[in-house]
């Protein structure tokens, strides 16, 4: 045990303290954060007010809202007139409107600068005068506004989760139902387990190939057993993965409570007010805060202290099974790709298959291949992470861990068996057949 970890120590430490390590540990949340701040602050520090003086014919625009990002100045000298001063009188542009025949579904409007409109200030254009003109049609047809508000209905979906209890009674389940939070949450937490199993599992498989094309394994092997060395190795690089884990989790919570109010964003990270934006002249900003609203509460109504700690046992499982295949391959082929890619094949299927299975259940989280994806150990690390989010049974979820542990010590014991020959073979070309030898040989 005391051999078991120092290996462990070693693999561990060796890796926490490389540059690319400390990097890639710090920058990563970092390119998170950008990754949600910077086109927001780019349209931020992009934002200059357009001057648009504008000439009227139809007599419907007496004048025309100004924003944030447009300000708009009647001048009635006429379209050609205006065409020639604006410049000089300091407006980038003129909006000629003409005097409609009809106010039918196809007006035209014109638009005179030496510069191109961005897609957004047209379309706050568009909708401004949209709007007046939508108004006029309601005056020319004796309704009001109050009227027209009357006619329209608006209608939300409210989700309550129910289970029948042992008495054969309803009870409504604490939380709030959100399908959209929880579709791209569990493809978010998938593509996570996924990459993230990729990403260790190889740096597993490299650690012995150079071990094993360098000779140190021969010098290691004569104080510890062939399985002590590979079990050692998959815990330390587990250990250097979760470590990982837990930094960017940590730095993300402290990024979205302090950095990114400092950037402007709301408190915990909130969406800032749309109307600091440009280009969202047309929305309403309450609808729009209090949708970002509802996001949140449907985030923070989630149960993190059940997911989290359940995120955690899949990642290890699923680190264990597969970082244990992948030492075994990179035993028995040494410094031959093109052979290692041929033996991955298999161990990366799984994997792969996992991903579709994901894709599919976000239309039905529940389905039948949802339900084996998530119990199947292969699979299960992928897959029952994204559907936690949709609050699967609990049963469900304990059989699978039940299944993903049990199938953890098999693989170990199985790549142990391969890993103890393996890694003495040189020089000869290792195939299906010959690794199925060597799960039976005695030693």
């Amino acid at each position: 045990m005391n051999k078991l970890w120092l290996i462990i120590q070693r693999e561990y430490l060796v890796r926490v303290r490389k540059k690319t390590f400390i990097l890639t540990t710090i920058l990563m949340p970092l390119l998170v954060v950008a990754l949600y701040a910077l086109p927001v602050l780019f349209v931020k520090m992009s934002e200059d007010q357009k001057k648009i003086v504008y000439t009227d014919d139809s007599g419907y625009f007496e004048s025309i809202p100004s924003s944030n990002s447009v300000h708009f100045k009647r001048d009635n000298r006429g379209k050609d007139a205006l065409r020639k001063v604006y410049k000089n009188e300091g407006y980038d542009g003129v909006l000629y409107i003409p005097n409609f025949k009809s106010l039918n579904n196809d007006l035209k409007v014109e638009y005179f600068s030496d510069q191109q409109i961005s897609v957004t200030r047209r379309e706050s254009i568009e909708r401004r005068l949209e709007k007046r003109i939508r108004n006029k049609k309601m005056e020319d047809a004796g309704l009001t506004q109050a009227q027209l508000d009357q006619l329209e209905t608006s209608i939300s979906l409210a989700e309550v989760k129910e289970t029948m209890n042992d008495s054969g009674e309803l009870e409504q389940k604490s939380g709030k139902g959100n399908a959209g939070l929880a579709t791209g949450m569990g493809m978010m937490m998938g593509m996570f387990m996924y990459i993230i199993l990729l990403i260790y599992g190889s740096m597993v498989m490299r650690s012995v190939q150079e071990e094993k094309i360098n000779r140190i394994v021969e010098v290691i092997i004569s104080s510890v057993k062939p399985f002590q060395l590979m079990l050692g190795k998959v815990i330390g690089v587990g250990g250097v993965g979760l470590t990982q884990i837990l930094i960017w989790i940590i730095l993300l919570v402290v990024f979205q409570t302090f950095a990114l109010p400092l950037l402007g964003f709301g408190a915990a990270g909130a969406m800032p007010d749309p109307s600091a934006m440009g280009g969202v002249e047309g929305m309403d900003i309450d609808e729009v805060q209090g949708e970002a609203q509802k996001i949140m509460e449907a985030i923070f109504s989630l149960n993190w202290g059940f997911i989290i700690p359940v995120l955690i046992i899949f990642f290890l499982g699923g680190f264990f099974i597969y970082s244990s295949l992948f030492a075994a391959v990179g035993s028995a082929v040494g410094d031959d790709l093109g052979e290692s890619q041929t033996l991955m094949f298999p161990i990366m299927l799984p994997i792969i298959i996992s991903i579709f299975i994901t894709m599919s259940i976000m239309n039905n989280p529940n389905s039948g291949i949802a339900v084996f994806g998530s119990i199947f150990p292969l699979f299960s690390p992928v897959v029952m992470p994204a559907r936690l989010a949709f609050d699967p049974p609990l049963w469900e979820v304990l059989l699978s861990i039940t299944l993903l542990l049990a199938s953890v010590v098999f693989f170990i014991w199985l790549s142990g068996r391969i890993y103890r020959v393996g890694i003495f073979m040189y020089g000869k070309k290792i195939t299906f057949k010959e690794i199925w030898k060597w799960l039976f040989y005695k030693g």
